[in-house]
């Protein structure tokens, strides 16, 4: 009981007027805007979810549900080809249609959900496995011979196009969904390594970084204990984006015939295959493109609406 009072009068005194010019109807309207929107509890702070972050969410829920479906149920068999019902119209029974197969659209879309996320998840996971800890180390031996070789590495890796090299990675190693994985994640590895360090170069200035200093505690668990916690937002925001930048990639890489191969369907490997069917059949083409489409815009949303939630900076502003 006291520590919901207490909680209310910190959310009212959010909103009290600093001035004693200010009155009571300006304070009263201030928090009704306040009180009658959702909000979203993270540790001390209520956080208005933004429109972006509500679109985002429910962009990206559609092929997560569908991934997710597909491993229990799809309405028909992908890898049985029936010739004889190829190109059906959109139906009841193939809500999406048929291709030049005859395979069902819709459960190809729902396993090919399935590629697309696994692949640019896994990429984003060897980016933050590998490029965070970099990116730390960096940052503690800032200014040092470790420090500048691991960023002009980095500069090396970036000098090169991402697509090219993924392109050239693939090709060398023989084309599949492994492979793909493995060369999106490379170009994901130095984009964490320079967010986190440069992020983390204004934390060694903090206060309470020198004070763990002073407590005798190594550079490595000041890393850990203090530095890494005040990073999570910003490595959260730049994982969605890599998400999208990675579905993109891998769609590419399968487009030309160097990701997943068949019999695994792929958004990307769809729309190689729609190619020379578009003047007959447009929605071979057009259904794999809007799941794509659909998947990347919602990723960049949830982006930009997790930075206004998480970002400290935003959210004083915004509050004002």
């Amino acid at each position: 009981m006291l520590r919901n009072i207490s909680y209310v009068g910190t959310e009212l005194a959010t909103f009290m007027p600093h001035s004693s010019c200010c009155n009571i109807g300006q304070f009263y309207r201030r928090y009704r805007l306040y009180a009658g929107r959702p909000k979203i509890a993270t540790g001390q702070y209520m956080i208005k979810p933004s429109t972006s972050l509500q679109f985002g969410i429910l962009f990206c829920l559609a092929p997560l549900a569908m991934a997710t479906i597909s491993f229990f149920w799809q309405p028909f068999d992908i890898t049985e080809l029936n010739i004889s019902n190829r190109l059906q119209p959109v139906s009841l029974t193939h809500p999406f249609g048929t291709d030049h197969f005859g395979r069902d659209m819709l459960s190809m879309i729902m396993v090919g959900a399935q590629t697309s996320i696994a692949v640019a998840f896994v990429a984003v996971g060897i980016g933050v496995l590998f490029g965070v800890p970099l990116g730390l180390f960096a940052a503690n031996w800032r200014g040092g011979f470790i420090d500048d070789g691991i960023m002009r590495f980095n500069d090396l890796v970036f000098a090169f196009p991402s697509l090219v090299i993924a392109i050239l990675i693939t090709a060398i190693a023989g084309p599949s969904a492994f492979n793909a994985i493995v060369a999106i994640g490379i170009f994901n590895i130095p984009v964490f390594a320079r967010i986190s360090r440069g992020a983390a170069l204004s934390l060694w200035q903090r206060e309470f970084i020198l004070s763990a200093q002073v407590a005798g505690k190594t550079g490595l668990r000041i890393s850990t204990e203090h530095v890494l916690p005040n990073l999570m937002h910003i490595l959260i925001v730049q994982a969605t984006i890599q998400f999208s930048l990675g579905i993109l990639a891998e769609a590419g890489l399968s487009y030309i015939g160097l990701g997943a191969q068949p019999p695994t369907p792929s958004w990307g490997r769809m729309l190689a295959d729609a190619q020379t069917m578009v003047s007959l059949a447009p929605r071979l083409a057009i259904v794999p493109g809007v799941a794509i489409i659909i998947t990347v815009l919602g990723l960049n949303l949830l982006g930009d609406g997790l930075r206004d939630a998480l970002d400290p900076k935003l959210r004083g502003s915004m509050k004002k």
